[in-house]
């Protein structure tokens, strides 16, 4: 376990270290509740309820995530993933950016949920996608606790979408990951079509109704588990 927190841990520390220079460019809280059902591994109908916050700095930016998974059948689990990317523009003081690429990332994640505990670490960059309100990508190294180690590829987007007054945003990730002797190549493609009823409310930030949907396969590296799994969602921002 040593061994492989060491890379995630030097990032944590390193941006540790830059928190008296830091400057806090924009931050994020949501509150989320989703209903769903066709889940392929453990009870098919469950709810979860989520908590995130993101944040972007001057030296980089990071996401953090608490799902609390409640089954039909009584069963529960939490799991969360916190994932910070350091800026190598901000780190040799020097611009980075080159084309559709904004910046350059060290990139890490730390996955926990009942009973693992994965560290992923890589290299990121920032896109320049139009129409996007932000576009991601991410190549990691998987330390895995209870698989072979592997490779993932994760993408993030936010694509807002303008009816007449109406505001919707259409959002979430691709990880794609590789295979080993113990698991399959794996992909998981998540995302949320949603409608900001928060405008026609009259609140300050976004309050959110939508889908969810999640197009996954050989989920958790299982041979031929593939889910495909709507859910009903409601996301609160503060």
């Amino acid at each position: 376990m040593k061994v492989k927190t060491t890379a995630v841990l030097t990032l944590a520390t390193t941006m540790i270290s830059t928190s008296a220079f830091a400057e806090q460019l924009w931050s994020d809280f949501s509150l989320s509740y989703l209903k769903g059902s066709d889940y392929e591994v453990g009870d098919s109908d469950r709810q979860v309820v989520t908590v995130e916050h993101a944040s972007g700095h001057n030296w980089g930016d990071t996401f953090f995530f608490m799902d609390r998974l409640k089954s039909d059948n009584g069963d529960t689990e939490t799991y969360f993933e916190f994932a910070p990317r350091l800026s190598l523009s901000y780190l040799t003081s020097s611009n980075l950016s080159f084309g559709p690429v904004k910046d350059v990332y060290l990139a890490g994640t730390w996955e926990s949920g009942e009973g693992f505990d994965n560290y992923l670490t890589g290299v990121g960059v920032s896109l320049d996608v139009p129409g996007f309100q932000y576009f991601n990508a991410n190549i990691y190294h998987v330390s895995n606790d209870t698989t072979d180690d592997n490779e993932q590829l994760t993408l993030t987007w936010g694509l807002p979408i303008n009816l007449g007054s109406a505001e919707l945003l259409y959002d979430g990730f691709i990880d794609w990951s590789t295979s080993g002797s113990n698991l399959e190549t794996e992909m998981n493609f998540t995302s949320q079509l949603k409608w900001n009823v928060g405008k026609v409310m009259g609140t300050k930030s976004p309050v959110y109704v939508g889908l969810e949907y999640a197009y996954w396969n050989n989920k958790f590296g299982i041979d031929g588990v593939d889910e495909r799994n709507p859910s009903l969602l409601v996301k609160w921002h503060f």
